[in-house]
Parts: structure tokens; C-alpha cells; sequence
């Protein structure tokens, strides 16, 4: 049996105290102060990371959960699991470090692959965004919905900084939107689901704790969220790892869909 709605709000409650702690733990690491090491030359980590994730999965893992974390080396039990919590302790490190109010921490509930729970607090700026499906979305305990924009004149877009940085939305600086860069990819779909900005799109692939809890509040809102190849987002897999996407309010998913086909075609010819 599935997980109910009233069930759901249970979750949801957790997910917010779990937030909470979580952005209580990292408040003495000062952002831009903090000790930097490198998972990789482009993947920044640092304590602030991990201790947020220990609070998290303290708070959040019972019995008969899998757990997917960016800062936890993977368990491959949790793919036979029903429920699995997908999270991201910081997304957005570099924003972190360097005191750029874009980062956030990402906590999402999986249930057989669907993403039906979420929640994203960016304690720079004190929102926390939390949403199920059937429950809506709340943003500090306000309701939200997705943009109702029902065409790109004039909508707001937001954008990766790396991915402007290297040049891979050239491709539409003569659309009609306003192209508005932002750092943290769960953050940017936050802002998608509350209303805050129209759409968004990630050109590069992104790993499940990147998207699943901005997926779920989207979906929660009543927006439109797909891979860039147009099939659904399915999570706990076994490679977590996910082509774009895109997100948007329930009215600009054929126009923007058209648009990135589009582009795409020029890309591929030129």
C-alpha cells in the first residue's frame, strides 16, 4: 500500500525538523571560512557538509529506508527499498564558500522511484520550501503554487552559473526571457515550485540528490518537470546519475519543450 496523503504531511514534518537541525548544525561554519577540500578539481567539500549530513540522517533514517546522500558512500541495499531518502547535505558548495546566498540543503522522500515528498531550506536567505503530493507546497509555512506564465515573452528563467560560464546558453540570448543566473540546482526549483521564477533547465547531467526534493515540490505545485528527452524522472537507481532537465509552471511546458528541441537542432547543424 502506498504511502497516504495524511501520511505524507507525517513526512513532511520530519523533513522540516530535520532542516532545521541540520541548518542549526552548520551555523558556526562561517561560509567562506570554512576548510575546503576537493572530491575532485571542480567538487568542492567541507565540514559543513558532512556534519550536515550526519544531522540529517540521524533525524531522518528508520528501519526499512535506504539512504542516497551526496556525503555517504552509497549503499547499494537501498535499491530494495520502497522508501528511500535522496539528499543533498549543502547543494550549492560553491556558493557556500563563497558567501553567494544560492545554496541550500536538500532532503527528498522516495517511494517505488517517485519522488512524493521534499523540502529545501537555504538558511542564507531563511526560506524553507516543503511539499508533497496532495499536500501542495508551503514556503515558511505560506502556500505557493507554479507560475501560471503562459508564454516566454517575458518570463523568467533561471540558469546555472557554470553553465553560462561555459558558454552553453549562448544559444538563447535572443529568446524572449529573462535569463537570470543562480547557483544551486535544488534552489532554482524551489524558487520554479513557490512561483518565484517561471522555468529552469539544466544542460548537464545531475546527480538524483541534486533534483529528487526540487522535483517533488514542482510536481506538488501543480509545475511540469522532465528530463530534456521528455521521459519521467524515476529515482533510486542504481547509477544515480540523471541527463538535464527541465521545470516549469503547468502552462509553458510545450512552448519551452519546442524552444530546447529547437536549439538543440541548431546545436547538432552548426
Amino acid at each position: 500500500m502506498n504511502v497516504k496523503i495524511s501520511t505524507r504531511s507525517r513526512i513532511l514534518t520530519r523533513i522540516e525538523e530535520a532542516l532545521v537541525a541540520a541548518a542549526r548544525s552548520i551555523s558556526p561554519f562561517l561560509p567562506g571560512q570554512d576548510i575546503v577540500e576537493f572530491k575532485s578539481a571542480t567538487n568542492p567539500v567541507t565540514e559543513a557538509d558532512r556534519t550536515a549530513n550526519r544531522i540529517l540522517r540521524d533525524a531522518l533514517l528508520q528501519d526499512n529506508e535506504g539512504w542516497l546522500s551526496e556525503e555517504s558512500v552509497d549503499d547499494s541495499n537501498r535499491l530494495d527499498k520502497k522508501h528511500v531518502w535522496v539528499v543533498d547535505p549543502i547543494d550549492g558548495t560553491k556558493e557556500f564558500i563563497s558567501r553567494i546566498p544560492e545554496w541550500c540543503i536538500s532532503v527528498a522522500f522516495v517511494e517505488n522511484g517517485r519522488a512524493v515528498a521534499g523540502g529545501i531550506c537555504n538558511p542564507a536567505t531563511q526560506e524553507i520550501f516543503l511539499g508533497a503530493l496532495g499536500e501542495g507546497v508551503k514556503l515558511n509555512g505560506t502556500s505557493v503554487r507554479a507560475s501560471e506564465c503562459q508564454c516566454l515573452e517575458g518570463a523568467v528563467v533561471l540558469a546555472s552559473r557554470s553553465e553560462l560560464a561555459r558558454g552553453e546558453w549562448d544559444c538563447f540570448r535572443d529568446d524572449p526571457f529573462l535569463i537570470r543566473p543562480m547557483g544551486s540546482v535544488a534552489y532554482k526549483l524551489a524558487l520554479v515550485a513557490a512561483g518565484m521564477a517561471d522555468a529552469t533547465w539544466t544542460l548537464s547531467p545531475k546527480n538524483e540528490w541534486d533534483i529528487a526534493a526540487g522535483v517533488a515540490l514542482i510536481e506538488a505545485a501543480g509545475g511540469f518537470v522532465r528530463k530534456l528527452d521528455g521521459s519521467e524522472l524515476r529515482f533510486n537507481n542504481r547509477s544515480p546519475l540523471f541527463p538535464g532537465l527541465l521545470a516549469c509552471g503547468p502552462q509553458l511546458d510545450r512552448e519551452l519543450n519546442s524552444c530546447l528541441r529547437e536549439r538543440a537542432g541548431h546545436s547538432k547543424r552548426s
